[in-house]
This record gives C-alpha cells, sequence and structure tokens, in this order.
C-alpha cells in the first residue's frame, strides 16, 4: 500500500487553534479510534473499537477544552494508535501491535516492511511534522509541551488506584510542580510516572519535542472512568487550567 492510501481523504494531525497565544502546546496523540475504511477495522468489532485500546476515551475533550481555556494550540491525531502508534519511533515493538492488552489485532499480523513503511510515512511522518512546526513557531516563547492521555481503572485484572499520573523524564521542570499543585488537593491519588514512564516507550512524543531544544515537558494521565462524560470532563480540564495558569504567572 503507498502511503497516499493509507489514509484516504483524513489528515494525520489537525492544529486546533493554531494562532493561540500561550506558551503552552498541547498534545493529544490518541485522541481517535478512526481506522481508514481501505484497512476494514483491521478485523475488529465496533465495540473493539470503542476501547481503550484503539484510543484514549475522554482525552481529547479534555485537551480540546484546555486548549480553549488557556487559548494554547492542539494539536491532535485523527487515526487510531491501532493503525500506527505515533507515541512510538517506526519500528518500536509498540509502533503497529499484533496484540493490544489481550486482544488481537488481526489486521496488523504479517504485514511487510513496505507496509509499515507506508504507514510510518503516511501517519508518523505528518504528525510530527504538524506539532514541529506548531512548536517552532512559539520557540521565543520557550514552550512548555504537554500532552494529554487517558489509561483504565483496571489493566490485565490489576487495579490502578491513582486519580491522575504526571509522567516525565530527567527533566523535572514541569513536572515537579504539576504533581505538588495536583497534591494540594486530599482527594486526589496522583502517580509520579504511574501508571506508565518513560522507560515503557509512552514518553516519545515529549521527548522529541523537547530535549533536543531545552524546551519543557510534561505527560498528562487521567483515568479514564473520571472523564467518561461531559461532567468529568470539565472538571479535569478546569483543574489543570487553574494548575498551568498559577504556573504561567510564576514565568510572567
Amino acid at each position: 500500500m503507498r502511503p497516499e492510501t493509507v489514509l484516504g481523504s483524513v489528515p494525520a494531525a489537525t492544529v486546533h487553534n493554531g494562532n493561540g497565544r500561550s506558551k503552552v502546546v498541547l498534545v493529544c496523540e490518541h485522541a481517535s479510534n478512526h481506522i481508514p475504511a481501505q484497512l476494514d477495522n483491521l478485523g475488529l468489532s465496533d465495540f473493539e473499537l470503542s476501547r481503550h485500546i484503539a484510543w484514549d476515551p475522554g482525552a481529547f475533550a479534555v485537551a480540546k477544552r484546555l486548549s480553549d481555556l488557556l487559548d494554547a494550540p492542539l494539536v491532535y491525531a485523527n487515526v487510531s494508535r491501532l493503525v500506527l502508534d505515533i507515541n512510538r519511533q517506526p519500528g518500536h515493538r509498540g509502533s503497529i501491535v499484533e496484540v493490544s492488552e489481550l486482544t488481537g489485532i488481526p489486521g496488523n499480523k504479517d504485514l511487510s516492511s513496505l507496509e509499515r513503511e507506508a504507514r510510518a510515512r503516511a501517519i508518523y511522518e505528518p504528525f510530527h511534522d504538524a506539532l514541529r512546526s506548531t512548536i517552532e513557531r512559539r520557540r521565543t516563547a520557550a514552550p512548555w509541551v504537554i500532552s494529554i492521555h487517558s489509561y483504565t481503572p483496571v489493566y490485565k485484572g490489576v487495579p490502578r488506584p491513582w486519580h491522575a499520573g504526571i509522567l516525565h523524564n530527567e527533566d523535572r521542570r514541569l513536572s515537579t510542580t504539576l504533581l505538588k499543585m495536583l497534591r494540594e488537593n486530599p482527594d486526589l491519588n496522583v502517580g509520579d510516572n504511574e501508571p506508565y514512564a518513560p522507560n515503557d516507550g509512552v514518553y516519545h512524543t515529549i521527548e522529541r519535542h523537547t530535549k533536543p531544544f531545552g524546551y519543557q515537558g510534561a505527560m498528562i494521565e487521567i483515568r479514564n472512568d473520571l472523564i467518561a462524560d461531559a461532567t468529568g470532563e470539565h472538571v479535569w480540564a478546569e483543574r489543570f487550567y487553574q494548575i498551568l495558569t498559577r504556573m504561567l504567572a510564576v514565568e510572567a
């Protein structure tokens, strides 16, 4: 399959509020569970595609609301991570998975190297190009790059007690303050590099677009049962709006 036929008419990435004035640049890599028609749902049912294996439920709604509140640009993906996970380097074992959690992905089995390359060229490269150019336009402001994700309350039978987690690499300039301010609420159980950590490969986008340039970055994970409706989405977007507004005021 040629790269230009992988997606059909759907762009790999969309930039929302591209002229936003905030120094924050938001990212939502797993915003969509869309599978291009020619891939025939990768052999999965609509039920399977509604699950976390295909996307991060609630994450896009929170990210978009936060983008509007902060007047920050948001770059988000339009294709399911099951086609290709843009938060993994092409060739990484998590880039195109044959099994997600405990579910086999028939349409990803026995792909040729050319088919894998076509997906990367059609999805990974345009997404990261869009994000790079969005960040580059704010280089004089020393942008903060923050990605919004969600996770399941139970993973392979193991409960996850955290309401949210902040992920980071060795650069903790943003994460330390995010963790501190979230933990000011005694009702919240907040994970530090939980339920994932960079050594799981989940920090690829943030690291790629911050570390070489000295920009600050962090990854926000919200348990998806807490953002399963509009009320929860509003509560968590407002929570991070208040926190980031306080952080930005210190920087001003």
